[in-house]
């Protein structure tokens, strides 16, 4: 059904980050099951829910997302066996054992049976010829209360890319020496040139391969993204793309301004939820607890100051010892009622940030 994304996939493994680039725990606080669970269900996950899948890991992503989930099993699916392979060894050289690899289709029912507490599919159903099948088979796969991450193309993001793209196709061009020769070729002044010069993927075969070869692209406007999310029962949760609202349907609506001003538009990054019941937030029966992701990053030893690199759309402030010590308190669960009025104000926006989790129970 998908030889031909597989086929691409076993001759430009992607992404190709090389296999000693390591990223800090602290990185990887989007991803942590525990806090994502309790920020959109209001408790944390029951043994039934902690298990973790990537549809479409690619040859990176099981590594930081076991990174951020110790103990917690992660299945790893992938239609290339070059993919696989080098998400392996990436994940060994870095520490990341007890991951499951899988090779196969997520559109068939037979791969990775069961449910799932979080499910990453990270730019994978834009390359499917039925989109929407994938969406209907990532919401068979999660479990009541889990979450979904999905990743697509806009259309104004993958402007350049797809122009250049259909370009080359009805020139022909299929092979990687010809696309290179005509990199090298590009007029700076043109809109190749342009674009080849803020592409830094361009600078490896895998991410040529992806910009201008991939046998199947496609992209979104807001609203036909929001279409074939309607088609499932899946609840839009949150977007986490760069300059993303934290309200859904205010920034639907600053996406549609974007597009209708034919300005820089993001891909589409948005958390879904299958029965997900709600945050409680700082609720007077509830806890507070730290992102079991920072735990490292605020420790007592580390003096110096700490950035971490904003995954739910909106800058995050740099951490100095005064809010490393405020964050180092919630190590273990807090109840709201042992908060001063004072704190509480605090913590909010550590809440919105993903840095604190607040649940129930």
């Amino acid at each position: 059904m998908n030889d031909d994304i597989r086929r691409h996939y076993e001759r430009y493994t992607y992404p190709h980050y090389p296999l000693l680039a390591a990223v800090r725990p602290c990185d990887t606080y989007a991803l942590n099951l525990d806090s994502l669970h309790a920020r959109f269900n209001g408790v944390l996950p029951g043994p039934h829910v902690r298990r973790i899948l990537l549809a479409g890991c690619g040859s990176f992503s099981p590594y930081p997302t076991s990174l951020a989930n110790p103990g917690v099993p992660v299945t790893a699916l992938d239609l290339s066996r070059s993919n696989l392979r080098r998400a392996r060894l990436h994940a060994y050289l870095h520490g990341r054992f007890g991951i499951d690899w899988q090779r196969g289709d997520l559109l068939d029912p037979a791969a990775v049976p069961g449910e799932y507490g979080f499910i990453d599919c990270f730019g994978v159903l834009h390359h499917l010829e039925d989109p929407l099948a994938g969406l209907r088979a990532l919401e068979r796969r999660l479990a009541p209360g889990g979450i979904v991450r999905v990743m697509v193309y806009s259309r104004g993001a993958r402007r350049g890319a797809e122009s250049i793209r259909k370009a080359l196709r009805l020139l022909g061009v299929k092979d990687m020496p010809t696309v290179k020769r005509l990199i090298r070729r590009a007029r700076q002044d043109s809109r190749f040139g342009g674009y080849v010069r803020e592409a830094p993927e361009l600078s490896f075969d895998s991410g040529i391969a992806d910009a201008f070869l991939h046998p199947r692209a496609r992209t979104y406007r807001i609203d036909e993204f929001m279409a074939l999310v309607g088609e499932t029962s899946l609840r839009p949760l949150l977007f986490a793309h760069r300059g993303a609202l934290p309200g859904v349907a205010a920034e639907v609506e600053r996406l549609r301004r974007i597009e209708a001003d034919r300005e820089d538009e993001p891909n589409f990054i948005l958390y879904l939820g299958r029965e997900t019941t709600g945050g409680c937030g700082l609720a007077a029966d509830a806890s507070v607890m730290l992102n079991p992701a920072l735990r490292s990053c605020v420790g007592a030893l580390r003096l110096a100051p700490v950035h971490i690199p904003p995954r739910l759309g909106y800058p995050n402030p740099r951490l100095g010892l005064s809010g490393k010590r405020f964050l180092r308190r919630f190590v273990r669960p807090v109840p709201v009622r042992e908060l001063s009025a004072e704190e509480r104000e605090r913590a909010r926006p550590f809440l919105d940030m993903l840095f604190l989790v607040a649940f129930r129970g």
